[in-house]
């Protein structure tokens, strides 16, 4: 899509075709968040300030693929009326700004609602709208941290350990938000009203650690790292070095699985049983052992396939040619570089990967002429838009 050529909206394959979407650009799980409706049909503009912002642009930008960039300044006083005259035409807005913010900018809900009062208001932040700490800074490390999330993650006695940011940002933010969207975009169609979403990762966090939740009520937790049956508590549901320092995941839970295990391992005979708890710390000597004697190729060969619940722990750029990934078109190599592909699948509205990530403001003035805004060239002149 270049800067001279014209945006045609509704092209979407997805199930979401149809559906437009305003997103006030920030960094992480908001645009991860507008990438995955994009990538499910929807028509998404991004509106970025002139310049862009740290961490949040490029042609490498995976998470802004599938829309155009609009450059605006929202501190401009005629900026809002734009912004207005899109969501009023728009079925959602996202933004993931403190709280306030928008508010202060003419942007909040009520002001959305007043130009569209079907409105889906998606607001996505680390601590929520309301709470002690809701104006603070934060990032993906504090919001686990006080969920009780971090607390348990990795096999270190003595410390936690974090998987980047993926669990807050990703799975206790965007994932969150997304499923708000589309929750209160669905209430809309039948109701007529629109209304607001306040995904605030630190809920999402401790919504997805629910089992655990389960088992701590249960008495079958205990509140210690590699302890559990989950964290590599347990030898048979672990990580294993090979002989080329590289790993093996190993999940062999149930009897079976674990009988499959030991016997693919070469030894059944010489392994403890999987209830003998007391002997947990010799079965974890003869798995430690036995896996250091072979390469993952060789150990990839022996498992994969089979019953043990056993794979290699690929980095990256290995997992985009693992054959089930490639057989299934898991990750995608369009734009350059691999990246994973539109998820989740569908029957008859199949999603296809959209346009590659723009620069900031690649397509100003075409997704603004596209989505009926007036005075393009006049919001250029003045300096409220600005095209790259």
């Amino acid at each position: 899509m270049s800067t001279g050529e014209a945006i045609e909206l509704g092209t979407g394959t997805g199930p979401l075709r149809g559906v437009r979407v305003v997103e006030i650009a920030g960094i992480g799980p908001g645009p991860h968040a507008c990438m995955t409706l994009a990538d499910l049909g929807a028509d998404v503009i991004r509106i970025e300030r002139p310049g862009g912002q740290l961490l949040a642009g490029g042609p490498t930008m995976t998470l802004n693929r599938g829309r155009p960039s609009v450059a605006l300044d929202l501190k401009h006083p005629e900026a809002a009326r734009v912004v207005l005259d899109l969501v009023a035409d728009a079925d959602v807005l996202v933004e993931g700004m403190r709280p306030g913010v928008m508010e202060r900018l003419g942007l909040g809900p009520d002001d959305c609602a007043a130009v569209n009062p079907r409105l889906v208001y998606g607001r996505m932040t680390g601590w929520g709208q309301t709470g002690p700490l809701a104006t603070a800074a934060g990032h993906d490390l504090g919001y686990i941290a006080i969920t009780g999330a971090l607390f348990g993650l990795g096999q270190d006695a003595a410390r936690p350990h974090f998987p980047t940011n993926l669990l807050g940002d990703f799975g206790g933010g965007s994932t969150y938000l997304v499923i708000g969207v589309l929750a209160a975009l669905l209430e809309a169609r039948v109701s007529g009203h629109g209304q607001v979403v306040d995904a605030a990762i630190v809920d999402g966090t401790a919504h997805l650690n629910a089992m655990t939740a389960a088992f701590a009520a249960g008495g079958g937790y205990r509140e210690e790292r590699a302890a559990n049956l989950l964290d590599g508590g347990v030898p048979f549901y672990d990580l294993y070095e090979t002989s080329d320092g590289r790993h093996m995941a190993v999940g062999a839970l149930e009897p079976q699985f674990f009988d499959t295990l030991v016997t693919l391992l070469g030894v059944r005979e010489t392994c403890p049983g999987q209830a003998e708890v007391e002997r947990y710390d010799e079965m974890r000597r003869v798995l430690t052992e036995t896996f250091l004697a072979r390469t993952q190729a060789e150990w990839v060969e022996v498992f994969e396939g089979t019953d043990a619940c056993v794979a290699g722990v690929l980095p990256l750029s290995e997992a985009a040619e693992h054959p089930h990934l490639v057989a299934r078109g898991t990750y995608v190599h369009d734009h350059g570089s691999p990246q994973p592909a539109p998820a989740p699948r569908f029957s008859r509205t199949q999603p296809s990967l959209g346009t590659p990530p723009p620069s900031t403001g690649q397509h100003t003035r075409a997704a603004l002429e596209a989505w009926g805004v007036a005075d393009v060239d006049g919001l250029l002149e003045r300096g409220v838009a600005v095209q790259a």
